[in-house]
């Protein structure tokens, strides 16, 4: 029963997510709204959030952000290979390693 219900959660939170990023360039708010919801079935279900859905979340506004549209991501130009993303919401850029 209770994994039955947490296959259903994360359906549901993998399908607004979706449909945040398909709205974030016409309707903002909308999109921000549909990400919210994902957040609190994550929570209220007690569901760790599935890596692919937890990068489009800022880790310290914890607002959503869609690549390109209310974030910048750069490459860096270090000996370390990684992603540079920055929320143009609260500023705050954090890193993601490339493995090679």
């Amino acid at each position: 029963m209770k994994s039955t219900i947490r296959k259903i959660a994360l359906e549901r939170m993998q399908i607004l997510i979706e449909n945040a990023i398909l709205n974030a360039k016409t309707n903002p708010e909308i999109s921000q709204r549909q990400a919210f919801l994902a957040r609190k079935i994550c929570t209220k279900y007690k569901i760790r959030m599935p890596y692919s859905l937890r990068l489009v979340f800022c880790k310290k506004c914890k607002s959503f952000i869609a690549p390109g549209i209310n974030s910048r991501i750069r490459l860096g130009r270090t000996s370390v290979k990684s992603i540079r993303i920055t929320c143009n919401l609260c500023g705050h850029t954090y890193r993601k390693i490339i493995a090679q």
